[in-house]
């Protein structure tokens, strides 16, 4: 699943193509890609500038222009119109602009036709991803979004030591928990963790500030470095011009059970932490 590095990446590809666009249609092709108030997408979305492309989490947000004063005859009160649409790419979501003409594809689930002629589709082969529209009511009623936590890489490090002193679960699993900590995947969990010597199965409330606090500063090396090196493809992850991340190149421990850890030599270990198979060094992280 795309994790906060990723969708980052293709929010900022995405928004070039589709800046001061005004979505001139939308056309649902698979109902279980809709969440939430589906005439909201169906019926309030076209006539739309997109406005800014970013991510919140794993959610990729496009912001929508509202209807104005000046717009009379509206077919529902202003406040029931979108402001944002949030797209969350589950395990092989994706964003394409294409130009005009261009056919739906086998896994094109929704199709969104631009002022400049182009289409946006958002495919997906496995149909978990979903694409919902958020007017201010909304948001209210999003569980999901009313629950996420805050963002790793804009969270002060002394919250962020707050955040997981208080809790007894193993720390993989809480950075897991987007209730905690928004965006982190099983990727960046393992690496961040061995980049700060924490092994994934220890309680969160028996790790010192002091460490909690070098996890924080891991954390947002890793993610960044990431963010620089477009993310990290392993099955389906493309960005918004289809092409791969490379970050998958600087593993240190996902993905690598069995093979000797990159500092110490030792070979590394797997186990289960919170559903997840979960790398690390025995030597490295005490």
């Amino acid at each position: 699943m795309p994790e906060l590095p990723e969708v980052e990446t293709i929010a900022s590809g995405l928004w070039p193509m589709l800046a001061e666009q005004t979505i001139e249609s939308v056309t649902i092709l698979n109902d279980s890609s809709v969440e939430g108030r589906r005439e909201a997408l169906e019926n309030y979305v076209a006539g739309r500038e997109i406005t800014y492309v970013h991510r919140r989490g794993k959610l990729l947000l496009m912001d929508l222009s509202i209807p104005s004063e000046y717009e009379h005859e509206l077919p529902a009160p202003r406040s029931e119109y979108p402001l944002q649409l949030a797209f969350h790419l589950k395990m092989s979501g994706r964003l394409f602009v294409y130009s005009a003409d261009t056919p739906p594809a086998r896994h094109t689930r929704i199709i969104f036709d631009l002022s400049n002629g182009n289409r946006l589709f958002f495919d997906d082969m496995r149909k978990f991803g979903f694409c919902r529209a958020l007017a201010p009511c909304d948001y209210l009623n999003w569980q999901f979004w009313q629950q996420l936590g805050p963002e790793p890489l804009t969270i002060k490090t002394e919250d962020f030591v707050a955040l997981f002193q208080s809790r007894r679960t193993r720390i993989k699993a809480a950075l897991l928990d987007q209730k905690v900590i928004a965006g982190i995947g099983n990727i960046y969990a393992d690496e961040s963790l061995f980049r700060a010597g924490i092994r994934p199965d220890k309680p969160s409330n028996e790790i010192s500030k002091k460490s909690l606090g070098l996890l924080h500063i891991k954390l947002k090396e890793v993610l960044k470095q990431a963010i620089r090196e477009c993310g990290s493809s392993i099955r389906d992850y493309r960005d918004a011009h289809g092409d791969a991340g490379a970050f998958q190149n600087n593993f240190l421990v996902y993905g690598r059970t069995g093979q000797d850890c990159r500092v110490c030599g030792e070979p590394l270990k797997t186990e289960k932490v919170a559903g997840r198979t979960t790398v690390y060094c025995e030597t490295c992280q005490k």
